[in-house]
């Protein structure tokens, strides 16, 4: 059985930081691309950064760029969010989620597994 299970979220003044993690199970993140995804309230689940395992690239939304940065250690399948500079505009629940495929796709309905989420709330 797969299961993702994220954990990190928190209350964070702007300007500062969170790390999010992501304990896999049930697969291994050398096979399969892992992601995370984002949801405010009344929004969208919009896509943050994406580790293909296909190529090795790790891919990032614009409005995260050079802010969040994205690693695995592929030894306890677990895959980590580094958020820095943290604004009100990043509060949302944030999401692992992988797609029964080796590479990054588009739209959160092309990922076939997901975690239970985390909230980060970030105060101005």
């Amino acid at each position: 059985e797969v299961q993702l299970v994220e954990s990190g979220g928190g209350l964070v003044q702007a300007g500062g930081s969170l790390r999010l993690s992501c304990a896999a199970s049930g697969f291994t993140l050398d096979d399969y691309a892992i992601a995370w995804f984002r949801q405010a309230p009344g929004k969208e689940r919009e896509g943050v950064s994406c580790i293909s395992s296909s190529d090795g690239k790790t891919y990032y939304a614009d409005s995260v760029k050079g802010r969040f940065t994205m690693s695995s250690d592929n030894a306890k399948n677990t895959v980590y969010l580094q958020m820095n500079s943290l604004k009100p505009e990043d509060t949302a629940v944030y999401y692992c989620a992988a797609p029964d495929a080796s590479r990054c796709l588009n739209g959160s309905t092309s990922y076939d597994y997901w975690g239970q989420g985390t909230q980060v709330t970030v105060s101005s």
